[in-house]
């Protein structure tokens, strides 16, 4: 007999929102953090592979929503970012200008439901500035920065300023990078550990920063990230 044409899956219903949210970041647990908070589409970029104006474009097209805020989480990708801006017509389209991907998670944390645009904008865009953001990388070469030596294959521990450690232990490089990350003045640590650290040795570096900062809340996720060893936070 005839095959049977298979029946045409019905679309989903997308319910129209006012608003709406579009980041850019790396790795799957990170991706799922913004998910979680209610971001609607998450561009998935590595620190090579920027996305494009037309990929930040594609993702706000999918978002039913008048205003979509959008979050770069990378001081590279604003510019594509703000070019989009500029390109569609459609909807109105505010780039919060985070650096990293903390700052765009406090970001988001901090938009608050029923307040106006403008205002959210604005919450939005002052809590980048109470994240302080370090990143725990290592090196492809042998190189000299800030007057540091570097040799290749060390960890670098890479604060708001610049680099803050450099070592052959990625654990005493990411504490070295903590104590210089303005603790006195924050409440909590996040930590968000990358696809090359094993869970375990994600916990013991966790249960190192809460015996020493044991007046802040110290929190680890997995982030996934390729590159970055750990990602870590303060505000």
């Amino acid at each position: 007999g005839q095959a049977e044409k298979p029946a045409e899956a019905p679309a989903p219903e997308t319910v129209h929102k006012e608003i709406g949210f579009v980041a850019v970041c790396v790795g799957e647990g990170i991706a799922n953090i913004f998910r979680n908070l209610g971001v609607d589409q998450v561009i998935e970029g590595g620190q090579t592979m920027n996305p494009s104006t037309a990929d930040i474009m594609d993702a706000v097209d999918k978002v039913d929503a008048d205003t979509v805020f959008i979050l770069p989480n990378n001081k590279n990708i604003i510019l594509a970012a703000n070019q989009a801006v500029a390109m569609d017509e459609k909807k109105k389209l505010i780039v919060i200008p985070s650096k990293t991907i903390a700052q765009g998670i406090s970001a988001v944390v901090n938009y608050m439901e029923g307040v106006g645009v403008e205002e959210n904008k604005e919450a939005m865009t002052a809590a980048l500035d109470e994240v302080h953001s370090g990143e725990v990388t290592y090196a492809v070469r042998d190189t000299t920065i800030d007057n540091i030596e570097i040799r290749k294959g060390d960890f670098m521990g890479i604060g708001d300023s610049g680099i803050a450690a450099v070592g052959t232990s990625c654990e005493e490089v990411t504490m070295d990078l903590i104590d210089k990350m303005a603790i006195d003045e924050t409440e909590l640590i996040s930590i968000y550990y990358g696809q090359d650290v094993t869970k375990d040795e994600a916990d013991h570096l966790r249960n190192l920063v809460s015996s020493k900062y044991a007046n802040h809340d110290v929190e680890l996720q997995f982030g996934g990230q390729p590159v970055y060893y750990y990602l870590v936070s303060t505000e």
